[in-house]
C-alpha cells in the first residue's frame, strides 16, 4: 500500500462502526491505545511510586551509614571512656604545672637560680600586671640579664626544664658596650595561674 492509498483508507473509515475497520488498522489502533494507557498510568501512578522508591533508597543508604557509625561508637565505648580518663588525668597534670598565687615568689627564685647557674648577671627581674583569661591568668615577668651566648642558651634551656610552665617572649638582644662576646638581653617571661571557679565567682 502506497501513502496515497493509506490516506484514502483512513478517509473511508467509519468511526461509528469500528468492526468494519481493516484488521491491520484495528491492531494499530489497539497498540496506540495501549501505549496511551501505559503512559497515562505511568504519569498518574507509577511516576510518584518511582520517586518515592528513589527517596526511600537514599534514606536507606543514610540510615545504614548512621547505623554503622553508632555501631562503631558502641563497640568502642569502653575505649572512649578510657581515653576520657586519660585526658582528665593529663588535664589535671597540666593544671598542677600552673603555679598558685603564693608560689610565684618561689618561681622567681627558680628563674634567678637558673640564670646565675648559667653564668649570667641579672640587671632586674620585675613582675608585670596580671592578665585574666577564661580559666587562667597570665603573669608577665620582665627580665634583664647580661652574659655570654652559651650562658644565655643554657638559661633558656633551664627555664624550659622548670617544673612549672614558663614561656619566653619578646627577646631583645644587644651587645654590651665594647665588651666582646657579652650580650645584654631583655626577655618577657610569662607564667600562668589557674583560676578555680570559687575564685572566679568572688570576682
Amino acid at each position: 500500500m502506497n501513502p496515497q492509498e493509506f490516506i484514502e483508507s483512513l478517509n473511508d473509515l467509519d468511526l461509528e462502526n469500528v468492526g468494519s475497520w481493516p484488521v491491520w488498522f484495528k491492531a494499530l489502533a489497539y497498540f496506540a491505545a495501549s501505549v496511551a494507557v501505559a503512559v497515562g498510568m505511568y504519569q498518574l501512578v507509577l511516576s510518584d511510586s518511582f520517586a518515592l522508591l528513589e527517596r526511600k533508597a537514599k534514606e536507606e543508604v543514610t540510615l545504614k551509614k548512621e547505623y554503622e557509625d553508632k555501631s562503631f561508637k558502641a563497640a568502642n565505648l569502653e575505649e572512649y571512656k578510657n581515653q576520657m580518663v586519660e585526658m582528665e588525668e593529663s588535664y589535671g597534670s597540666l593544671l598542677r604545672q600552673l603555679p598558685g598565687e603564693t608560689e610565684v615568689p618561689g618561681l622567681l627564685e627558680d628563674i634567678s637560680h637558673t640564670g646565675l647557674g648559667s653564668g649570667l648577671e641579672f640587671e632586674s627581674i620585675d613582675l608585670g600586671k596580671e592578665h585574666r583569661a577564661e580559666f587562667y591568668s597570665e603573669l608577665p615577668i620582665d627580665i634583664r640579664i647580661s652574659g655570654g651566648y652559651h650562658g644565655f642558651s643554657n638559661f633558656v634551656s633551664g627555664v624550659a626544664a622548670l617544673p612549672r610552665i614558663v614561656t619566653l617572649h619578646d627577646f631583645v638582644i644587644e651587645p654590651l658596650g665594647n665588651t666582646p662576646n657579652v650580650l645584654k638581653v631583655r626577655i618577657t617571661a610569662k607564667t600562668y595561674r589557674y583560676i578555680d571557679r570559687d575564685e572566679d565567682d568572688e570576682k
